[in-house]
């Protein structure tokens, strides 16, 4: 039987600005078992980091709040947890790694006193035994000569260094979840294989549960269970990995498939999503893909879809008033999807269509920039 660690219900936390309301996550319900690796993606803005924020309370402080919902970590709801008890549970049970390690590390003090730090404050070491355990933890994630390296400060270690520093840090106190922000970008490709293969490797050793934040499908295709798309700071599908990028419902989802360049596709344009992810501060009416969707109907301009199941067991769920019947690549799905627009979109969908393929094609129907 699987232990369920992290269970997300109606998550909304929204951001007062000057221009308005952000609504930056605005629904999210999620479920993370022990040692189960669940992977987040989509465009920038579309909500995953503040996702990952608001599970640690990071962002408990004006302009940011959580305004709805609940976050039970092992039975305990973190949203109405007090400030004292919530230190606790961050690095200790839940730790994260940042996106940009140069940005989050302090350039003053040495990897070795960041790591020590982290020890000392959740284990009481005393300053000795946590420099002992911070080379351990820099050997442990590949660091040649820890017990030299401990002594340096950030600039002098390369990106991805900088990046397994993080990851010793996130390890340190051996947490039960972690949660990975981007961890790979920036990263030529050798160093991003060898980053996600460490976390594998001691996610296995250590059955830690994992969230991997990424815009990058084919991160989420090396390491990931379970895969949750976001679109404008709700989800749009959920669903295993394998239903992910073989039976997509969603058109946001398949989107983002057909935009990965494939080997097999050389000299072939990709296909881009049309237009931009909307602003959180006016979202479109309806389906908040709408704007960008090429199956768009009437139904979707006005009513906003549920997050629904596409099978009995509910393990695959996605937000768009297509039929369940039309999910996948095939050519039958295809053909269901293009006669469901047929018999859906009236004029106030076709402007919509039209409005949008003409901000991302040009008059010859190459694709814009």
């Amino acid at each position: 039987m699987t232990e369920t660690l992290l269970e997300i219900r109606g998550l909304k936390t929204h951001f007062k600005t000057e221009d308005g309301m952000v609504r930056a996550v605005d629904g999210v319900d999620l479920t993370i078992d022990r040692g189960e690796t669940l992977g987040v993606v989509g465009e920038s803005g579309c909500g995953k980091t503040v996702t990952a924020m608001t599970v640690l309370k990071l962002i408990q402080m004006p302009p940011g709040r959580i305004v709805a919902g609940s976050i039970l970590w092992q039975g305990r709801d973190l949203v109405t947890l007090p400030a004292e008890a919530m230190r606790k549970v961050r690095s200790k049970e839940i730790a994260i790694i940042f996106q940009e390690p140069m940005t989050s590390l302090n350039p003053v003090y040495t990897v070795g006193q960041q790591i020590a730090e982290v020890l000392r404050l959740h284990e009481g070491l005393n300053r000795h035994d946590a420099m002992d355990r911070a080379v351990e933890m820099l050997r442990l994630v590949n660091i040649p000569t820890p017990e030299r390296r401990v002594r340096d400060y950030p600039h002098q270690f390369s990106g991805g260094m900088r990046q397994r520093v993080m990851i010793a840090m996130a390890l340190s106190l051996s947490p039960q979840m972690i949660i990975a922000d981007e961890p790979t970008t920036a990263l030529d490709a050798t160093v991003q294989a060898q980053i996600l293969d460490l976390l594998l490797r001691l996610q296995h050793e250590s059955g830690t549960a994992l969230i991997m934040i990424t815009h990058d499908l084919g991160v989420v295709a090396d390491i990931a269970d379970d895969v949750m798309v976001m679109y404008a700071g709700r989800p749009a599908e959920k669903a295993a990995k394998r239903d992910v990028f073989y039976a997509p419902h969603h058109p946001y989802t398949m989107g983002l498939l057909e935009s990965i360049p494939s080997s097999s596709a050389v000299g072939d344009r990709l296909r881009p999503i049309p237009g931009s992810p909307p602003s959180l501060i006016n979202l479109p009416s309806g389906c908040k893909f709408h704007p960008r969707c090429g199956y768009v109907l009437d139904r979707c301009l006005i009513e906003e879809p549920p997050l629904r199941p596409l099978g009995p067991d509910a393990h695959h769920s996605s937000a768009c008033w297509l039929p369940v019947k039309a999910a996948g690549l095939s050519e039958q799905a295809e053909e269901l999807r293009a006669r469901m627009v047929h018999e859906g979109r009236g004029e106030a969908a076709a402007e919509v269509f039209q409005a949008e393929a003409a901000g991302a094609f040009g008059i010859d129907g190459s694709a814009a920039g």
